[in-house]
């Protein structure tokens, strides 16, 4: 059996804009000394990702699938079930 990858579609590195960068650089500087809630430079989040160990729960269902689609989806090679929840999340995020 292959190992669960811990990486997802959602991975996506932060983009700090440069309305942020202005943000911070006018930020009250009496908070910087609150341990509890750190003052960190825009450049300590630069290249982080977004959703790198996200992964969501799954429920194991059985489900009829029309034997054309399903061969279109084994042709694309190995995942075919993989990408079946790939096209319905884009199709979820797509109509939020």
């Amino acid at each position: 059996m292959k190992k669960a990858s811990t990486t997802t579609s959602s991975d996506k590195k932060l983009q700090i804009s440069p309305a942020t960068k202005q943000a911070y650089r006018k930020r009250d500087r009496s908070l910087d000394k609150d341990a509890e809630a750190p003052q960190l430079p825009p450049s300590y989040w630069a290249g982080a990702s977004i959703g790198k160990y996200y992964r969501p729960l799954k429920t194991q269902i059985s489900l009829r699938i029309d034997n054309e689609v399903l061969d279109w989806l084994k042709s694309k090679g190995e995942g075919h079930l993989v990408r079946i929840n790939e096209i319905l999340r884009e199709r979820m995020v797509s109509e939020r």
